[in-house]
């Protein structure tokens, strides 16, 4: 694949924009209904947001924000046609991507082992209000998952494509597009922290 392939799929104009304005509106969405529905039962969510590890959700928020930052040294890398520190720089935040994602595995199964999820019999007999934490909870960091994922599959697309020489520093414009996708999954995986872990 050449590098006019490359910029044709991740260099369309605004269209990437457009994008990443969705994801934060969905998002947002979410986080709205989430804190509305808190104040509505907020003795309930209080309680259940007590049961959760701020030093996990410390841990996770600070992965990121690494992950961020190496991020952004890559997409310098490239401009100065480093290619060997660009490609460092790009395995390092694909595997503290895998380490934030083993590390909510982790979180989840804690409160799976506790039956605390949703449909567990034990979960329902707490009552409506924690089944609808636990609900928001679960799908919140579940779907911000499901974008680590696909911002890994970038990551791990631009690695392959810049490894291969398929991916040069005229090609940075597009390269920068898709570093942004990162930055979004990061931007809401700090954004969950203080929703989830520190509003109690």
């Amino acid at each position: 694949m050449s590098s006019v392939a490359f910029d044709n799929r991740l260099s369309s104009g605004s269209g990437i924009w457009f994008f990443l304005i969705a994801e934060l509106i969905l998002f947002g969405l979410l986080f709205i209904f989430y804190l509305v529905y808190r104040i509505t039962d907020a003795q309930a969510f209080h309680f259940a947001a007590g049961e959760l590890s701020v030093f996990s959700g410390t841990v996770g928020a600070v992965i990121l924000l690494v992950s961020s930052a190496v991020l952004a040294g890559s997409v310098t890398a490239v401009k100065q046609e480093k290619k060997r520190l660009a490609l460092q720089l790009l395995g390092m935040t694909f595997l503290l991507g895998i380490i934030f994602l083993v590390a909510r595995c982790l979180e989840w199964r804690v409160h799976i082992k506790a039956q605390i999820f949703p449909g567990s019999p034990v979960l329902a007999l707490r009552g409506p209000g924690d089944l609808l934490f636990y609900g928001f909870y679960f799908f919140i960091t579940g779907l911000h998952a499901l974008h680590v994922i696909i911002g890994l599959a970038v990551i791990g697309f631009l690695f392959r494509g810049f490894s291969r020489g398929k991916i040069g520093s005229g090609d940075y414009p597009a390269y920068e597009k898709g570093v942004w996708y990162w930055h979004l999954v990061v931007l809401l995986g700090i954004l969950i922290f203080p929703v989830f872990y520190l509003i109690t």
